[in-house]
C-alpha cells in the first residue's frame, strides 16, 4: 500500500462538504481550572478552508455555496469526520451542518 501525504491544499471537498480547520480546545473552564483531555468538550466553531463545488440541483445545475473560505462558522456537535493533518485538526462535513457563520 502506498502512503499517501495529505495538506490542506491538496484536500478538495466534492459536492456540497465543507473542509473545517477547528479552533483550540478551551484549556481552562472560566474560574481557572485547568481542564484535562477527557474533560474538554468537542469545540464546534472552526475557519472553512476549502469548499466544495456545491450540490447539484433537480435541473443538474450546481447551487452555489452559502459558505466561502475565511468563514469562521458555527457547526453540530457530532457532524462530520474528523481528521487530524500534523498538529491541525480539521472537521469535512456538510454544508447542511453548519449552522451559522460568526462575524
Amino acid at each position: 500500500m502506498a502512503a499517501v501525504s495529505l495538506s490542506v491544499s491538496t484536500v478538495k471537498p466534492l459536492g456540497d462538504r465543507v473542509f473545517v480547520k477547528v479552533s483550540a480546545h478551551e484549556e481552562k473552564t472560566a474560574g481557572g481550572i485547568l481542564l484535562p483531555d477527557t474533560a474538554k468538550e468537542k469545540p464546534q466553531v472552526g475557519e472553512v478552508v476549502q469548499v466544495g463545488p456545491g450540490k447539484r440541483n433537480d435541473d443538474g445545475n450546481r447551487q452555489d455555496m452559502e459558505v466561502k473560505i475565511g468563514d469562521k462558522v458555527l457547526y453540530s456537535k457530532y457532524a462530520g469526520t474528523d481528521i487530524k493533518l500534523g498538529s491541525d485538526e480539521f472537521v469535512l462535513l456538510s454544508e447542511k451542518d453548519i449552522l451559522a457563520i460568526v462575524s
